[in-house]
């Protein structure tokens, strides 16, 4: 049984028009042929959104949640229960992290379904789950040892190498790709898919300009702000640079008043005072990164810079490559210089 809306709520210069959260199994109605369904995550942040776009014959849901026998017991009951008694005949998954595209396999091989998906991020996702029992290679060893990782920091990264494929189920061998433009029709909507970069190499967002309505994935969240990291196989380069080009992009291209269907926390209004605030913090710790270099400091030195809290154990590696992306984009900007010394371990500073 879907939920009532309740009246907005304002935080933030944002405004959230329900604050009725989807229970397990259960589904909220937040537009016409549009539900929202909530799922467990095993991580600090614990929930996804997922949403669900009624067709004529049945319904096409835009990502998935992790592979977990928990959240398959939950889409159970939703496929029994919630659904009309109408089939899944579609399967969008915006990017190529666990929560958003664990689950892509069992999709398409339950309803026997395409998964609709970016290239760069599909095959991005086959690669890594490929590292599954795989020995952690001498480079993504090195790229740890030169941000300034102890031995025991290192033996860390290399124990937990390749636990992506973990909670991602078996991938299908075929997709149908998703580029910026992109026109799909879904019951009576067209939505146009716009492409955003950083967070992950080619991030799907759905836009239906008819209701003003976005489903924005990890590229645009209210309450928190997306990961944007430098990782072993691509640490050369500037994804934080291409997150704020496409933070830009999006705000230059669609109305304040959209309504954002966000992948984490409530659907909200106040689309370009979001992104504002977003590129804002990034901008303003990057000054805070640039005057700390006035010495030379490794990229586990600049932490203070760049987060308000202390950073323990559990997030020190994802701490690390948010960092290092940083850092990469003042070197873009022609800001900062690095130098490797003999123990192979990287030295920042001002230009």
């Amino acid at each position: 049984m879907s939920k009532s809306v309740k009246m907005p709520r304002e935080k933030g210069g944002l405004t959230f028009p329900q604050d009725a959260l989807p229970q397990p199994a259960e589904l909220v109605d937040v537009a016409p042929g549009i539900k929202w369904a909530r799922m467990p995550l095993p991580f600090a942040l614990d929930h996804i959104n997922l949403w669900l776009l009624e067709d004529e014959d049945g319904w096409t849901v835009v990502d998935t949640g992790v592979s977990a026998d928990d959240v398959k017991a939950l889409w159970r009951q939703i496929f029994a229960d919630e659904l009309d008694g109408k089939p899944v005949t579609g399967l969008i998954v915006t990017h190529l992290h666990p929560d958003h595209v664990g689950l892509a396999g069992w999709f398409t091989r339950k309803w026997n379904i395409t998964l609709q998906m970016s290239r760069t991020d599909f095959l991005q996702c086959r690669n890594l789950v490929l590292d599954t029992g795989r020995d952690a290679p001498k480079e993504a060893l090195d790229f740890y040892r030169a941000a300034g990782f102890s031995q025991r920091g290192i033996d860390s990264y290399a124990k937990r190498f390749g636990n992506f494929g973990e909670r991602v189920s078996r991938l299908p061998d075929v997709f149908a790709r998703l580029k910026e433009g992109d026109e799909l029709k879904i019951g009576k909507r067209t939505w146009r898919v716009v492409i955003g970069s950083g967070h992950a190499p080619e991030h799907v967002c759905l836009y239906s300009e008819a209701d003003k309505i976005l489903i924005s994935g990890d590229q645009v969240l209210p309450r928190i702000s997306s990961i944007v990291s430098v990782h072993p196989t691509e640490a050369f380069e500037n994804p934080l640079e291409e997150w704020i080009a496409s933070c830009k992009r999006i705000r230059d291209e669609l109305p304040e008043d959209t309504l954002v269907l966000p992948a984490h926390n409530e659907p909200f209004y106040g689309l370009h005072t979001r992104m504002t605030q977003l590129i804002d913090e990034h901008e303003e710790n990057l000054v805070k990164l640039h005057e700390m270099l006035d010495e030379p400091r490794r990229s586990i030195d600049v932490f203070p810079a760049l987060f308000k809290r202390k950073i323990t154990s559990d997030v020190f590696f994802m701490a690390t490559g948010e960092s290092l992306a940083h850092l990469r984009c003042l070197i873009g900007r022609g800001l900062a210089t690095v130098e490797r010394d003999e123990n192979g371990v990287d030295w920042y500073r001002q230009s």
